[in-house]
């Protein structure tokens, strides 16, 4: 029987999949400020919901870093869920 559901480890897998996702994001967002400055980015957008507006420089890192971390929680959940078919397998 596998052990490793989604339902089981949604809640672990979304703690280290958001940390690891965001904090890689930051990683994207830092490496893309060296690169290519603001570019076409007329307003740094670093104070309240501009924050999260995804036409301003901090809007856009803001929601690239959510999105690496929601994707690396679905990478967990899967990789999780299949480590467990391969054990119940096993066993």
């Amino acid at each position: 029987m596998n052990k490793l559901t989604y339902s089981r480890t949604f809640w672990t897998a979304l703690i280290a999949g958001m940390t690891t996702g965001m904090g890689n994001g930051s990683v994207f967002g830092a490496a893309l400020m060296c690169a290519l400055g603001r570019g076409r980015f007329a307003d740094w957008g670093g104070w309240g919901a501009q924050s999260y507006d995804p036409s301003t420089f901090m809007g856009f890192i803001d929601w690239c870093m959510i999105i690496f971390g929601l994707m690396f929680t679905v990478i967990i959940l899967v990789s999780m869920n299949r480590h467990g078919e391969l054990e119940a397998k096993a066993s």
